[in-house]
């Protein structure tokens, strides 16, 4: 129900670039398909996201590359109007984190940005990145590259920042939505993906593992996941401010000292 709810309480003609759409009759369309019957069901997230018997890895990303883009540009884009220049000057998660961008064509060092404007770049960078044939192929009998995982890796990390931002800074507007039962459902099924094929490094996700560690189990998970949220990052109480900068380590090469606070292409 999870596609479904979304576009109810989320306005999609205000999704921040136009919609990806998968080709009837193609192999990855048969593979959306049977994704969205699975959450439809009411199976357990955890078991939505697993390689089906006899799927293709990569085809399996691919379509949750793009269903994942799709959500998270419908919520942000929807939300877009709370997240200005003047609210959010620089792209971050609370005190402790801030996202810089690269992407070695206009920003060939990471660049400090302001929320809207890091997004407007990733949304852009990832858009141009699943038309790109010789990266997410469509036709019948033609292979992904070899840096294909390592490709959705990025895009996969860097979406994840954009859930860190959103719950960190404009979880209120998310409630005043009614809004925020169907993004922690949208997290969820993203959080579960990238742990089951292990695409995100686990650094990345410390800005909101304490929630997702609180998540529990049975009837009382949602209420748990909202109230983790609330006591682990102090939703609404981040001051307007530049966050100071951490020094961390990028895990492949020390040329980035600031890993989790910049986009570091290896």
């Amino acid at each position: 129900m999870m596609a479904l709810c979304l576009k109810q309480v989320f306005n999609k003609d205000k999704t921040f670039r136009p919609r990806k759409k998968f080709e009837p009759g193609t192999q990855r369309f048969e593979l959306y398909k049977k994704a969205q019957a699975s959450l439809k069901s009411g199976l357990d997230l955890r078991a939505v996201v697993q390689l089906p018997p006899g799927e293709s890895i990569n085809d399996w990303i691919a379509v949750h590359v793009v269903d994942f883009f799709n959500r998270i540009n419908l919520i942000y884009g929807t939300m877009s109007e709370y997240c200005t220049e003047k609210s959010c000057p620089i792209m971050s998660g609370g005190l402790k984190y801030e996202y810089r961008w690269q992407d070695d064509s206009k920003y060939k060092k990471p660049t400090k940005l302001s929320a809207p404007q890091y997004m407007c770049m990733l949304m852009d960078w990832i858009e141009m990145l699943i038309n790109n044939e010789d990266i997410f192929p469509t036709r019948i009998g033609v292979p992904f590259p070899k840096q294909f995982q390592q490709v959705c890796t990025k895009i996969l990390t860097r979406l994840f920042r954009v859930f860190v931002h959103v719950y960190i800074h404009h979880f209120d507007s998310i409630i005043n939505m009614g809004a925020e039962a169907h993004v922690n459902t949208c997290y969820k099924h993203f959080y579960y993906f990238i742990r089951e094929f292990s695409l995100v490094d686990h650094r990345e996700l410390e800005p909101l593992v304490r929630m997702s560690q609180g998540w529990g189990g049975g009837g009382g998970e949602q209420h748990g996941l909202n109230t983790a949220l609330v006591n682990s990052l102090g939703v609404g109480l981040w001051p307007l401010q530049s966050p100071p900068v951490d020094s961390f380590t990028h895990p492949i090469s020390k040329a980035c000292p600031c890993f989790l606070l910049c986009d570091y292409q290896p």
